[in-house]
C-alpha cells in the first residue's frame, strides 16, 4: 500500500513539473510573440510622432526661407528708417501670430537687430555670439535648440540668410520656434517618447514630467536634473530590451525600450511602449495550457482511481461527452440565434437611420412648400399671359413679338424645371455609394430650393460659387450632402426670425483643410456642445419647425463622408457652422 502511495505521489510530483515547464515554456514563447509584435507598433508609433515633430518643425524651417527675401526685409535692411522698421515688425508679428511661432528676429550680418515680432528684443550683439547665426552668415541654413532667456522656454532656432546684390550676405532672419506649442499637439497621446539631444539631455517629450532629465553615467537610464536618481533595471526578454522603472504615474512601470535616429534634427527618439498587456496575453496562454494539462491530469487521475470499475467510467464518461455535446450544440444554436437576432437588428437600425434621413428631407420640403408652391405659381401666371399675349401678335400678323413672348414662355418652362429637377433631386431616397461631388453644384441646389423661404422671410444669402476659379470636388453624396447644407440653411433662418439684419454668408476654405463656413446673424448658439444631440432644440415645446433632429441627422451624414461638422459662436456675433469634408483623391494629388 504504502509503495502504491509513493508511487502516485511520484507521478504527481512528475507530472506538475512537466505541468510548470509546458507552462513556463509557453510563457516565454507567447511573451516574446506578444513582444515582437510590440515592438512594431511601437516602432510605428515612434516613428509617427518623429515625422510629426520633424514635420512641424520643418514647417517653421520653410517659414524662415520664405520670409528671409521678403521685400519689406530687404528695404528694412537697405533702409534702416523708422517707418520702414515699423513695416517690418509689423510684417513679423503678423507671421508670428499665424504660426505660432515665439519670435521672429532680423538683423544684419554685424548682428544689429533691425525688427522683431517681440517686443522683447535679444541684447545688442547677441545674435552674432550663436551657433545658429554664424552658420547662416557662412550661407548656409542654421539651425540650434536651447532655452531661450528671454521667455525662459525652450525653443528651436532657425537662421536664413539674406543676400546683396553682390552675392555676400546682407542680413539673416531668425525664427524662434516654441517647443511646447509643438509638443501641445500630441501630449500625453500613445506611448511615452522623448527626443534626446547631443547633451544627452531630453529635450522634447510628450510627457512633460521627463523634459531636462539626463542620460545617466551607464549610458541606459535617465536621471532627473535635481534629487536622487529612481529605480530603474534593464534587461533582454525574446531579444528585446526591457525597462523596469519607477518614473511617475503616467509612464509604464516595465516598458519595451525603442530607439530612433533622427540626423535631422540632430537628436535621438526613444520611446517606451508598456509591455503589461503583452504580460498579461503570456500568462493567459500559459495559465490556458496549464488548466488544459491539468484538467487532463485530472481525468488521468480519476481513470487511475476507477481502474478497476472500467466499464461503469467508461459508461459515466460516455454520459459526460453526450451532455457536454448536447450542452455545446445548444450554446451554438443559442449563438446562431444571437448572431440572427444581432444582423437582424442591424439591418432595422440602418433602415431607421435612412427612414430619419428621409423623414428629415420630407419635413424640410413641407416647410418650403409654401415657398415653392409660389415660386412655380409666378412662373405659369407669366407663361399663361405670354401665351395670351403671342396669340394676339399672331392674330395681329406681329411674328416678332409673337416670338418674344414665346421665348419668355420658354424660359419660365426652363426655370420651372430646374425647380422640379431640385425637388426630385432632394426628395429621392439616395442608396448609391459615396463619390465624386461638385461642392458648389450641391451648395447651388440647396440654395435654390431655400431661395423662396430666404425670399419670404426677407433674408439676404450671400454666396458666390463663380469666385471659385477651378470646381471643387470632394468625397460624398450628392442628395445626403445637399440635405445637410439645406437644414443648416434652413435653422440659420428660423433662428434670424425677428432680428432686425437677416444674412447668411457661404463661403468655401480650402486650406489647411477643405471646409464650408455658413454664418448667419442670428443670436448665436447658447450650448454648442449639445446642439448635435439627438432632439436638443432651442425652439418652443409643439414648434411645428422641428423636433431637434435636423443637425443631428446633418451631423451623421458627414461622418459617414469621413468629415466632421461643428458649430460655434462667431466673434462678430451670430452662428458659425463649419462643415469639414475629405477631397476627392484625384483633387487631393492636384
Amino acid at each position: 500500500m504504502r509503495t502504491w502511495i509513493r508511487h502516485r505521489a511520484a507521478i504527481l510530483m512528475i507530472f506538475l513539473l512537466t505541468v510548470l515547464a509546458v507552462a513556463g515554456g509557453v510563457w516565454r514563447y507567447g511573451y516574446g510573440q506578444a513582444l515582437e509584435q510590440l515592438a512594431r507598433r511601437g516602432e510605428a508609433d515612434l516613428a509617427l510622432g518623429a515625422d510629426r515633430l520633424t514635420a512641424q518643425l520643418k514647417r517653421y524651417q520653410e517659414l524662415a526661407v520664405l520670409m528671409a527675401e521678403h521685400p519689406t526685409l530687404l528695404a528694412l535692411s537697405n533702409n534702416p528708417a523708422i517707418t520702414t522698421a515699423q513695416r517690418g515688425h509689423a510684417l513679423l508679428l503678423e507671421a508670428a501670430d499665424k504660426t505660432a511661432a515665439l519670435d521672429l528676429i532680423y538683423a544684419r550680418a554685424d548682428g544689429t537687430i533691425l525688427a522683431t515680432a517681440q517686443e522683447t528684443a535679444p541684447p545688442p550683439n547677441a545674435l552674432s555670439e550663436t551657433p545658429y547665426f554664424r552658420r547662416a552668415l557662412q550661407g548656409a541654413l542654421g539651425a540650434h535648440h536651447e532655452v531661450d532667456l528671454r521667455f525662459d522656454r525652450r525653443a528651436f532656432y532657425y537662421s536664413v540668410p539674406s543676400f546683396s546684390s553682390d552675392g555676400t550676405v546682407s542680413a539673416v532672419l531668425t525664427v524662434v520656434v516654441d517647443v511646447e506649442d509643438v509638443e501641445g499637439n500630441w501630449r500625453g497621446d500613445g506611448p511615452t517618447v522623448f527626443f534626446i539631444d547631443d547633451l544627452d539631455e531630453v529635450f522634447i517629450s510628450n510627457r512633460s514630467e521627463l523634459v531636462f532629465w539626463k542620460r545617466s553615467a551607464d549610458g541606459q537610464s535617465l536621471i532627473p536634473p535635481q534629487g536622487n536618481a529612481p529605480t530603474f533595471r534593464s534587461y533582454t526578454r525574446a531579444g528585446f530590451e526591457i525597462w523596469q522603472l519607477d518614473w511617475g504615474p503616467y509612464i509604464p512601470a516595465r516598458g519595451l525600450h525603442i530607439v530612433q535616429d533622427l540626423p535631422v534634427i540632430d537628436m535621438v527618439a526613444e520611446a517606451i511602449v508598456d509591455v503589461s498587456l503583452a504580460r498579461r496575453i503570456a500568462g493567459l496562454q500559459a495559465g490556458t495550457i496549464a488548466a488544459i494539462f491539468m484538467i487532463f491530469g485530472l481525468i488521468l487521475l480519476q481513470v487511475l482511481e476507477r481502474r478497476r470499475v472500467l466499464t461503469e467510467a467508461n459508461a459515466e464518461l460516455e454520459n459526460r461527452v453526450t451532455l457536454r455535446t448536447q450542452a455545446l450544440s445548444a450554446t451554438n444554436e443559442a449563438l446562431r440565434r444571437e448572431i440572427t437576432e444581432r444582423e437582424e437588428a442591424e439591418a432595422a437600425l440602418k433602415k431607421a437611420q435612412a427612414d430619419l434621413v428621409q423623414a428629415g428631407k420630407l419635413s424640410a420640403l413641407g416647410q418650403m412648400s409654401a415657398g415653392i408652391s409660389h415660386e412655380l405659381n409666378q412662373p405659369l401666371m407669366a407663361i399663361q399671359t405670354f401665351a395670351e399675349n403671342g396669340t394676339r401678335f399672331l392674330e395681329r400678323d406681329n411674328s416678332g413679338k409673337a416670338g418674344e413672348n414665346l421665348t419668355r414662355i420658354s424660359q419660365m418652362a426652363t426655370r420651372m424645371a430646374r425647380i422640379i429637377k431640385n425637388l426630385r433631386a432632394f426628395a429621392r431616397n439616395e442608396n448609391e455609394p459615396t463619390g465624386r461631388i461638385d461642392l458648389a453644384a450641391v451648395i447651388t441646389q440647396a440654395v435654390e430650393l431655400t431661395e423662396p423661404r430666404l425670399l419670404q422671410d426677407d433674408i439676404t444669402l450671400n454666396w458666390s460659387p463663380d469666385a471659385l476659379k477651378t470646381p471643387v470636388y470632394v468625397r460624398g453624396g450628392e442628395v445626403r450632402l445637399g440635405q445637410v447644407f439645406v437644414n443648416l440653411i434652413t435653422n440659420a433662418a428660423d433662428a434670424m426670425a425677428n432680428r432686425p439684419t437677416r444674412q447668411i454668408d457661404i463661403t468655401i476654405q480650402s486650406a489647411p483643410r477643405l471646409c464650408v463656413l455658413i454664418r448667419d446673424t442670428g443670436p448665436g448658439i447658447d450650448a454648442p456642445d449639445k446642439i448635435f444631440d439627438p432632439f436638443y432644440t432651442t425652439k418652443e415645446v409643439g414648434s411645428s419647425e422641428g423636433m431637434g433632429l435636423g443637425l443631428s441627422i446633418s451631423y451623421g451624414l458627414v461622418q459617414s463622408f469621413g468629415g466632421n461638422i461643428r458649430g460655434s459662436n462667431h466673434p462678430e456675433g451670430g452662428a458659425l457652422f463649419t462643415v469639414e469634408l475629405e477631397r476627392w483623391p484625384q483633387e487631393s494629388a492636384a
